[in-house]
């Protein structure tokens, strides 16, 4: 295919995405658009472009959800390239087609390409031809609840009821014995039409010490198609990752290279085209099946690109263009480790409720190693209307044990008050033995964390005490001497009722 060169971008997308994709071009000399929601509108990356357009009120339904209004600024902007990001319309083939069908250029996938890998019963089909190692199950629609029944005896319990349009969790179910199956699948169905509204589901076995390993790829459109080492990222809650890193822990070479080689199969069998992200489980016996496609840009592309060296955002407007890959799989090297930490406004002491507010303080660490990827401002108003990820944290070091060391005091360093965020939680993990030992599966917050509460500091915690024993005291005294009236606050430090 002949390439085309690219002289303007527009980024369908918002906050720190959307900031990493514009200086990128800008860096290439690319021209750049801005869309932006009213809730929006100061945000860094609307300042940054050279130009940008409103597209519509908060919700993303009406703003960063309209192809159509995307698009049509598009057009009138004389923009030759579209880059979707990550979340919105990124995996969204009709999106990808109609913009193909304006003249425009998708950087991403084809939408063949997401339809096929979109729809987890014909991606598996699709990959069980390349001998791409599957988990035991079937790889086609169960609607028949008896045959459903007899496949997970025969599979062996416990089993996964899954969605085959599912993401993030939805749509899936876990079910240990045959007594619950009847339920567990009314269950999954009904998420699965709510989310997706496509209530089919397939089974397979449930691989009860899951790791999750991604293997990040990259293809042109002349059949090229290489992997950049893989990503850990089994430190997730409901199936959304927290931290991840770069290479893992337990993968030998030899494991690392067959992973490898069937990313790059898979992505070769769908025609595919940009960057992807091929997904496996790998269960305690390093056995590894093949879970599903990303055809999209990740959250957590930063780790590969640290340890390969790549801007993977350069790479993609290069495949976009036409251009030949520059590279064959012998010249990329993995040079030391690399770690994330998705910064959410998040309590991580609540059950990881929400929180938002104004960032009355927004100070980020810095040093050698260090990089933060946001989209936002000291003294902003964080919207309720979006994901709860405000930026995300990134250290590279020559090892994964000065990594961790790296993060704990970039961690400390990040100076972020008005609302709740997860960093606290990432210290959590990296004190962790578990984590420290690499010993660890998607199960860590359930086993380790999900009952902590915010740890007391110790000036704050003996104030607690002094005044619980002082308040003691006046009680017993005054019963002893029958006051007439009660003692009220009676074992409530002044910290706690300032923060009440």
């Amino acid at each position: 295919m002949p390439s085309s060169s690219i002289k303007k971008i527009l980024v369908a997308n918002r906050g720190e995405i959307a900031l990493r994709i514009l200086r990128t071009a800008r860096e290439m000399g690319i021209q750049t658009v801005a869309v932006y929601s009213e809730a929006d509108r100061s945000f860094p990356h609307v300042a940054y472009a050279d130009q940008a357009v409103c597209i519509g009120p908060a919700a993303s339904k009406d703003s960063y959800l309209r192809g159509d209004k995307i698009i049509e600024v598009a057009k009138q902007l004389h923009v030759d390239a579209i880059h979707p990001g990550y979340g919105f319309l990124s995996e969204n083939a009709d999106f990808s087609q109609a913009v193909t069908d304006a003249g425009l250029i998708f950087i991403g996938p084809t939408a063949a390409s997401i339809r096929l890998m979109g729809d987890k019963i014909s991606a598996k089909q699709t990959v069980k031809a390349r001998q791409v190692p599957l988990v035991p199950g079937v790889d086609e629609a169960i609607s028949d609840r008896n045959v459903a029944k007899k496949i997970a005896q025969e599979v062996g319990f416990p089993i996964l009821i899954k969605a085959s349009a599912g993401g993030g969790g939805k749509g899936m179910r876990v079910v240990s014995n045959l007594d619950e199956f009847d339920g567990q699948m009314d269950r999954a169905i009904s998420e699965a039409v709510q989310a997706f509204g496509d209530g089919a589901v397939f089974i397979e076995k449930y691989i009860t010490v899951p790791r999750h390993i991604e293997i990040q790829i990259l293809a042109d459109q002349h059949g090229h198609v290489v992997h950049l080492f893989e990503r850990e990222c089994s430190i997730q809650r409901r199936h959304q990752k927290l931290v991840e890193e770069a290479p893992s822990a337990v993968l030998s070479p030899e494991l690392r290279d067959a992973m490898g080689k069937c990313a790059v199969e898979v992505a070769k069998a769908c025609g595919y085209a940009g960057a992807g992200t091929v997904e496996f489980i790998l269960d305690e016996n390093k056995n590894f099946y093949f879970l599903e496609m990303n055809t999209r840009l990740q959250v957590e592309h930063p780790v590969t690109e640290c340890i390969t060296g790549l801007d993977l955002v350069k790479e993609m407007i290069h495949i976009a263009e036409g251009k030949p890959l520059s590279f064959t799989q012998e010249d990329i090297q993995m040079r030391g480790h690399a770690i994330e930490l998705r910064i959410c406004v998040e309590d991580p002491y609540t059950n990881f409720l929400p929180d938002i507010g104004r960032l009355t303080t927004y100070r980020r660490p810095q040093g050698h190693g260090i990089r933060v990827d946001d989209g936002i401002e000291e003294g902003m108003d964080i919207p309720i209307h979006y994901d709860p990820m405000i930026a995300k944290l990134i250290v590279h070091a020559d090892s994964r044990e000065a990594a961790i060391l790296k993060l704990k005091r970039a961690i400390q360093d990040f100076s972020i008050e008005g609302v709740k965020t997860t960093l606290p939680f990432g210290t959590f993990v990296l004190e962790h033995e578990a984590f420290l030992s690499g010993d660890f599966d998607t199960r860590f917050v359930d086993l380790y964390f999900k009952d902590k509460q915010e740890p007391i500091p110790a000036a704050q915690s003996t104030a607690g005490i002094l005044a619980a024993l002082i308040a003691t005291e006046i009680q017993k005294k005054s019963q002893k001497n029958r006051m007439p009236y009660p003692v009220i606050n009676q074992g409530i430090s002044a910290w706690k009722s300032k923060r009440s």
